[in-house]
């Protein structure tokens, strides 16, 4: 990419930081964004050993705030947000009317108002990618008479620290303690009278952190976070890490043509609420799913990739949607798509790598499963 591509893109908050520690930089999704700070392993391993940290300011930032919220909102996700309580979120996804991922978001409830409790507010964290498509998809089909949504994409910050010392790097700058926080929650404070938003959520397989506030204050973290030793990681090992954990990459392993239950998301999925595309969930869920997301064990070293065609019997059934060589494991994993009658644990495939078949076998997800 050269210079001129690069200038014409969006920087977070924290890019400035990022160049002095040296990041090497990419375009994703219209941001330039830090791929890698010293070496994706080095990073990799810092997340699962100790602590990292990631700027992911640029994804999507809604907040949403009106009467009946989770109602109005509820019509447009598979989950069942009805009884989500005030500090709890839930990972779900946007479906079209087809039952297709539009996209795969969070969803923190903030509680009623005091003084009338059929006002309700809550933040939506979205994929960078889609946060466009997602914003005029929730501006069309959320009652916005009644609910007030507002984008502060560029408005705030975003900080992922993740990993086991996440809680004792944190827990000093705020009056709450963080240990308490139950996975899934969140809670609203301050540093330097400054909003701070921390939830226990993430997208590594490890515990720790995403931390939403301020720019300045932001600055300040992430300054802080380096001055105690946590390794500043780039999107690269964000990548390896998620797979290793078998989450989802929309774009490559969901979208729009399909379905959550195809997806391996059929715990999100509750058919006992209306929601927009049921019908086709409903019959996937009595009949079983044509397709399904599988995880993809290698059984060497060779790596397949995005793309790279998976057989049975030397006839092409699906193909690879995720690949890399797992700096945990030391083992080259993958996610793809192959028939239902073909995605049972221990099923023998081949994938085709430069022309070339290798042999390779459906396992349990998760890859990796923090102790």
């Amino acid at each position: 990419m050269t210079v001129t591509e690069l200038s014409n893109l969006l920087r977070t908050p924290l890019y400035s930081l990022s160049c002095k520690s040296h990041a090497r930089f990419t375009d994703f999704a219209g941001w330039e964004m830090a791929l890698q700070y010293s070496s994706l392993k080095k990073e990799h391993l810092a997340v699962r050993e100790s602590v990292g940290m990631f700027d992911i300011s640029h994804m999507g930032k809604f907040s949403l705030q009106g009467k009946n919220l989770r109602s109005s909102l509820n019509y447009l996700v598979p989950s069942d947000l009805s009884n989500l309580e005030k500090g709890k979120a839930q990972y779900t996804v946007l479906l079209n009317h087809n039952g297709g991922i539009i996209d795969d978001i969070i969803f923190y409830y903030q509680g009623e108002n005091e003084n009338d409790h059929n006002i309700e507010s809550g933040i939506l964290i979205v994929n960078a990618s889609t946060t466009a498509k997602d914003w005029a998809w929730l501006r069309k089909n959320l009652n916005t008479q009644d609910i007030e949504l507002k984008d502060n994409t560029q408005d705030f910050a975003l900080i992922a620290l993740q990993g086991k010392q996440a809680f004792q790097i944190l827990n000093p700058l705020v009056k709450e303690d963080v240990t308490v926080i139950p996975n899934f929650g969140h809670l609203t404070t301050t540093i330097d009278n400054e909003m701070v938003f921390i939830a226990r959520t993430g997208y590594t397989g490890e515990d720790g952190f995403e931390i939403m506030t301020t720019p300045l204050i932001a600055q300040k973290l992430w300054q802080y976070f380096l001055n105690n030793n946590v390794t500043p990681c780039g999107l690269g090992c964000r990548d390896t890490l998620r797979l290793e954990a078998a989450m989802c990459l929309y774009g490559q392993d969901m979208n729009e043509e399909i379905t959550p239950l195809e997806a391996g998301l059929g715990w999100i999925v509750n058919l006992n609420h209306d929601f927009v595309g049921k019908e086709i969930l409903s019959t996937q869920k009595r009949e079983n799913v044509k397709k399904r997301l599988v995880a993809i064990k290698m059984e060497g070293k060779h790596i397949a990739r995005h793309g790279y065609p998976i057989l049975i019997n030397n006839e092409t059934v699906g193909e690879v949607t995720s690949g890399t060589l797992s700096p945990t494991l030391n083992k080259a994993i993958a996610l793809g798509y192959v028939p239902y009658n073909y995605s049972k644990i221990g099923q023998k495939l081949t994938i085709e790598i430069r022309e070339k078949l290798y042999p390779a076998i459906v396992v349990k997800k998760p890859f990796y499963r923090r102790s």
